[in-house]
């Protein structure tokens, strides 16, 4: 039965979210008055298998991680985002976990940013959601990659361009921000084992945390280099949502630079090809 609870009010919300809010154009022949399954799916992150098994009640057990994808993707008030939880058979998160909730006066904000590149990270800087343009701008994460301290330390890298000076400060600064996370949220074992991975597999991130480094993100320019358009010089500012520890990451351009210029030739060429 709960199963078929949850199957039924996906279906609910999923037909109460207007297509054209998230992104998706609405012409042609819809037969779902709000987003198909396939949309869903792509906002969420899962197949669409998954999201067909879930609405007709043969997927029994959704972690955590899907449910509060789900939610952000139906745009799913607090109380709403509460009762999903619980038709999944799960406890909302206290407030003892790191937020990972982007309400929707926030998700209305992002939704206007189109032509800027925008992401949301968690107070543990796991990127929670990001535009079309940000995307284009720095590539797509994946698994661990999407927390931006285990990418700089373990992973990948990123497409901006690093001095050693410069790329010390940053790391500095992101094990400072992590350390006061874990003060505020000692009880969130995700956060527990992010460190404790990190501490394990990185010398430097170790060093770093028991040495007590200190520092905090500022406002800078960054220069991305883009395997597509070239480089590009940004301003890069990190805003923070009071009372949902979030931060929002923000790139900007300097009107009528050439800057400005690159910028706007990513945002028409899309995400398709420059994603690699």
């Amino acid at each position: 039965m709960a199963a078929t609870e949850l199957g039924a009010a996906l279906r609910r919300w999923r037909d109460q979210v207007s297509p054209d809010t998230v992104g998706f154009p609405t012409g042609g022949r819809r037969r779902a008055p709000g987003l198909r399954r396939e949309e869903l799916a792509q906002l969420a992150g899962i197949s669409v298998d998954y999201v067909t098994r879930l609405e007709q009640g043969r997927a029994t057990n959704p972690s955590a991680q899907v449910v509060e994808a789900l939610a952000r993707a139906l745009r799913l008030t607090s109380g709403g985002r509460a009762h999903l939880y619980q038709l999944a058979g799960l406890a909302p998160p206290g407030p003892e976990t790191v937020p990972a909730y982007i309400t929707p006066s926030v998700q209305r904000m992002l939704d206007r940013l189109t032509g800027t590149p925008v992401a949301v990270f968690d107070a543990a800087w796991t990127q929670l959601l990001a535009n079309p343009l940000y995307t284009a701008l720095m590539g797509e994460w994946h698994g661990n990659d999407l927390n931006a301290v285990w990418r700089n330390f373990l992973g990948t890298g990123t497409r901006i361009r690093h001095t050693p000076e410069s790329r010390g400060a940053l790391r500095a600064a992101q094990v400072a921000d992590l350390r006061r996370t874990a003060s505020r949220y000692p009880a969130d074992r995700r956060l527990r084992h992010l460190i404790s991975q990190l501490r394990t597999k990185s010398a430097e991130f170790d060093h770093l945390w028991e040495s007590g480094a200190v520092g905090r993100h500022e406002s800078a320019r960054k220069t991305i280099d883009h395997p597509h358009v070239g480089a590009i010089t940004l301003d890069c500012d990190v805003l923070v949502v009071a009372g949902d520890d979030l931060r929002i990451m923000i790139y900007t351009a300097e009107p009528g630079s050439e800057d400005a210029e690159r910028l706007a030739l990513l945002a028409v060429l899309g995400t398709q090809a420059l994603t690699g």
